[in-house]
């Protein structure tokens, strides 16, 4: 695509690699046959390739408008356009450099500029949010049907952790919400764990990963947690800790790019490049162990199993298929599921910034999910989980805590 950058936009710290990006683009289509915002809406700019031309006339020059803002707002960053591009267009990273370009251009309602601020001073503070949660559900019956639906029930406490134990370590990211809306993940993963002679260790300096503040604009408060991290984990790298693991598959997809983001930090360049290349999903790490010792399972545990496979697990970290693999060689069955390639309309903080359309990816997403009438249904990413569960349909869970519940039940 012939590229014309404005003076202005020459001078952005990341002007080149944009600029390589908007050439690569070959404007063939194949991205809007699996955009799911344009199959619901039907509208080129509201398609990955009618995007990337606005984001071209916003570096060129031209007037930016609301109606810009609103088409780059709607995208879910799911990244299923860059799956199916046969150009290897990085559409999320175009993405990231539009977005801050015209959050920088245009001024917000205050409506939705104090939206998005509460949700990037509230999501990534775990004890603000465990507060904001418990108000929300002693208020609930006061509370809009749309926002309701976003407050979980309360759940059970997390089962006891195993002590460090095992000359394997690993260091096991928290995560913001996690903690709260469904607080046995992260322990159901360090029992299992366990289980395979691998020690789990929470480093408690170490915070959000960054991503919320990231998509939402603010890209260096995003790149200071980013450093924040890297500082706090530091010390376990070098006492031989062999991964950073991680339950969340949104939170993982955005660690693993730290060594990109941070590339030119002179101070966290190269150690931004070791934390992203120690990073693992959590199904990395199962899937590359023995699973002869995993393999006992109750009959009473769920044996129909539907799993959603996370945008940020399947596009982002190319590992679609590997949860479902681990769960076939523990001896469960997978349904079908329908368009498994689209979005839940979870997409980190989207379905509280866009609703509408988060509430039908949700409602498509639930249809495909039980179609195969499953005993469960699991998924890798603590967003999506939530926003499935808002439906108030089949229940959702961690595919980790179905694993663990399977061994506690044979053991």
């Amino acid at each position: 695509m012939q590229t014309n950058l404005s003076p202005e936009a020459r001078t952005l710290a990341r002007a080149d690699e944009a600029e390589a990006i908007l050439r690569s683009c070959v404007h063939c289509g194949f991205c809007n046959a699996t955009c799911p915002t344009y199959q619901l809406l039907g509208n080129e700019l509201d398609g990955p390739r009618g995007r990337i031309y606005l984001i071209k006339q916003v570096l060129e020059g031209e007037p930016v408008t609301a109606s810009t803002q609103l088409h780059l707002d709607r995208c879910l960053s799911c990244r299923n356009c860059e799956t199916t591009c046969p150009s290897g267009v990085k559409y999320h990273t175009l993405l990231d450099i539009g977005r801050a370009e015209v959050e920088q251009r245009i001024a917000r309602p205050t409506k939705e500029r104090l939206l998005r601020d509460g949700l990037r001073h509230v999501v990534p503070r775990p004890a603000v949010f465990a507060s904001a949660l418990k108000a929300g559900r002693v208020l609930k019956p006061l509370l809009p049907e749309a926002v309701r639906q976003k407050i979980p029930a309360p759940q059970p406490r997390a089962k006891a952790r195993p002590l460090a134990r095992h000359a394997r370590r690993i260091v096991l990211l928290e995560g913001c919400v996690q903690p709260s809306l469904s607080p046995n993940t992260n322990a159901a993963a360090a029992r299992v764990l366990d289980r395979l002679g691998i020690s789990a260790t929470v480093v408690k300096q170490a915070g959000c990963c960054g991503a919320n503040d990231y998509h939402l604009g603010a890209h260096e408060a995003g790149l200071n947690r980013a450093r924040r991290n890297i500082d706090a984990w530091w010390p376990a790298i070098e006492a031989g800790a062999e991964a950073i693991v991680i339950p969340a598959s949104g939170c993982g997809a955005f660690v693993k790019e730290y060594g990109d983001l941070l590339r030119h930090d002179p101070a966290y360049g190269q150690k931004a490049e070791r934390v992203s290349a120690l990073a693992r999903d959590l199904v990395e790490v199962l899937a590359a162990e023995p699973l002869d010792v995993l393999s006992a399972r109750a009959e009473h545990t769920p044996r129909r199993i539907a799993f959603h496979c996370p945008c940020t697990l399947q596009h982002a970290q190319k590992l679609g298929g590997a949860v479902e693999a681990v769960l076939r060689r523990l001896g469960f069955d997978l349904t079908a599921v329908a368009d498994a390639h689209l979005c839940c309309g979870s997409a980190g903080t989207y379905s509280i910034t866009q609703p509408d359309l988060a509430r039908r990816l949700r409602d498509n997403k639930l249809d495909a999910l039980e179609a195969g009438r499953p005993d469960a249904i699991v998924t890798a990413n603590i967003g999506c989980q939530t926003h499935l569960n808002g439906g108030g349909r089949k229940p959702v869970q961690h595919w980790i805590e179905l694993v663990e519940a399977a061994l506690g039940d044979a053991a």
